[in-house]
């Protein structure tokens, strides 16, 4: 168990090395990361399903169950996201569930990065064709 629990340690910290930026320019690395980490603990769902709604008071003990386990995971893989971002971005996203986290990030960085490599690119391909001439 002991084990575990120092490969999760150690597969956080590559999250801690490299801090998601206010500007986001390190956001594709950062997010492919936090999968990485999120895989390995079985955890990746939080970031594709929000929350669901409370169980009913008269619903079984396994659907109550899943619905605080997948309360219990967001929970810490939002402090995880948090954790792992600067302070500007902390404090913009403190109050969303991990799953909103996510969206609101990539609603917000994910175009800006595939810009960034179109441009790239571009810069590449002309920098190609001038080589050639």
């Amino acid at each position: 168990m002991v084990a575990n629990n120092n490969s999760t340690l150690s597969l956080r910290s590559i999250l801690e090395k490299d801090k998601l930026k206010e500007n986001g320019t390190n956001f594709i690395d950062w997010f492919r990361n936090l999968r990485i980490v999120l895989k390995q603990e079985k955890k990746s769902y939080v970031l594709d399903e929000a929350v669901p709604e409370p169980p009913p008071a008269d619903a079984t003990n396994a659907v109550k169950n899943k619905h605080k386990k997948h309360m219990d995971d967001s929970n810490d893989i939002g402090c995880l996201m948090l954790a792992t971002m600067c302070p500007e971005l902390q404090k913009d996203l403190e109050h969303l569930e991990a799953y909103e986290m996510s969206v609101h990030l990539k609603q917000a960085f994910q175009q800006q990065a595939r810009q960034d490599r179109y441009e790239t690119t571009i810069a590449l391909h002309d920098c190609k064709m001038a080589g050639c001439e």
